[in-house]
């Protein structure tokens, strides 16, 4: 039986850049989350007009720092090359893989794949050009423009920087991608597709149209413009949609016997993959059904796949964006499977809502959860529930409100993600 073990991580989120410097400040309580009055450009561009004002931007700063520059990443003329999301992506690949201590040198590249998604891929090149092509015509649109903007350059320009030649597979399934891409890497190694993938999501969504749309569709935060660290708050009573934030998550999955024959211990690995689950809604093109029967399925299929009870999972990084309908949906789902005081928390309370990384991301913080013994918090959770159409009584979970758990023995965690369409996906991982 082949069996699929995590050996290297990277991530990039508006907590900063890099694992280490995320799960200090992620465990700390703290909040990633700004308003858009400190944007630079926050009236000329249109900000001023936005009723959502707070959104979740990967800090401009140095590494050392654990913040973002793209020069010391990339050459400039990389920088005019890439979009956004795929710097992103290219700098989390290179954290994981030096994460993980695979030596591409030593390694068939026939046997090594990508799976790495994007909801929306260069949000800003789109339009950038459209706005070029309307004022000026076909000349001023860049020549580059189509292949920056596709959702699937991010895994493509991974396989080439590295010369990888094994399944090269792009995920777009809105904000359920970066999950889905671990799930699909997960059965390419188990298919015997590949030894190694580097699999996950990346998104660079902050720009005032994106917002809008959002803003106009309702789905977005509009209280606590003026108090952002306390705008999401997923399962409590106050909240009122998600924050539009970006950044992205890389894991390297491989064969464990491969990685115990290139020299790493159990010690070096962060955990195994036991189940994936997908699943659709047939509803709605943004709402869940209000009884979650859709992440019902993509949890109870994972489970099953993974031939565990739930009563056996100690730790769910739940979906939970801070909408009133989608929390209410997954918890009723949860309440159906799970035993009451579980673990549940939401770590898009600390980040926000990364639409296409979101899945990526918080698939790492689930399984740095088993490998560090932390649980993250739900921050803002001051009362659980409590909006006027919640059952209260299927709130029964322990949500981590407020303050991170630590000295937690986990054997198995769970990481949920949905997505507009009616999408849902859940992953299971546990110790080596």
């Amino acid at each position: 039986m082949t069996r699929v073990v995590v050996t290297g991580i990277g991530i990039i989120s508006p907590l900063g850049v890099g694992l280490r410097h995320n799960w200090k400040r992620l465990i700390a309580g703290e909040s990633g989350l700004i308003s858009t009055s400190s944007l630079p450009n926050y009236t000329k561009d249109g900000w001023d007009k936005i009723p959502s004002k707070v959104i979740g931007k990967v800090p401009e700063g140095s590494i050392k720092n654990g913040q973002w520059d793209p020069l010391e990443h990339f050459e400039k003329g990389e920088i005019r090359r890439l979009a956004e999301f795929s710097q992103y992506g290219l700098a989390c690949t290179e954290e994981a893989l030096q994460n993980s201590k695979l030596n591409l040198s030593n390694e068939n590249p026939q046997r090594i794949g990508i799976a790495v998604g994007s909801g929306i891929g260069s949000f800003h090149d789109i339009y950038d050009n459209s706005i070029a092509y309307h004022e000026n015509g076909y000349k001023k649109v860049q020549p580059l423009f189509i292949p920056k903007l596709l959702n699937n350059m991010a895994a493509g320009n991974i396989s080439i920087k590295y010369g990888l030649k094994g399944p090269l597979h792009s995920v777009s399934t809105a904000c359920a991608t970066g999950l889905q891409a671990i799930g699909d890497a997960y059965n390419f190694i188990k298919l015997n597709y590949a030894d190694v993938m580097i699999c996950g999501g990346t998104e660079s969504s902050i720009h005032p149209l994106a917002l809008s749309g959002f803003a106009r569709a309702r789905s977005v935060v509009t209280d606590f413009n003026d108090e952002p660290t306390k705008a999401s708050r997923p399962f409590d009573k106050e909240r009122n949609g998600f924050v539009l934030s970006e950044g992205c998550g890389i894991m390297i999955l491989e064969k464990l016997d491969h990685a115990l024959k290139r020299g790493l211990t159990k010690d070096d690995i962060y955990g195994e993959v036991l189940g994936y689950g997908v699943s659709g809604d047939a509803y709605h093109i943004t709402a869940p059904r209000e009884d979650g029967e859709g992440a019902f399925n993509a949890m109870n299929q994972a489970l099953e796949r993974a031939e565990l009870d739930p009563s056996q999972i100690d730790y769910i990084n739940a979906h939970a964006t801070s909408t009133v309908i989608g929390d209410r949906a997954e918890n009723n789902a949860m309440s159906r499977l799970f035993p009451a005081k579980t673990l549940v928390s939401s770590t898009k309370s600390s980040i926000g809502h990364l639409l296409g990384a979101a899945g990526a991301v918080e698939s790492i913080f689930t399984i740095n959860a088993l490998k560090t013994k932390e649980i993250p918090p739900t921050l803002n959770l001051n009362d659980v529930g409590g909006n006027e159409n919640d059952d209260k009584n299927k709130f029964i979970f322990d949500y981590v409100a407020n303050k991170a758990k630590t000295n937690i023995d986990l054997n198995y965690t769970m990481c949920n993600s949905f997505g507009f369409g009616g999408v849902n996906s859940s992953l299971i991982f546990g110790k080596v």
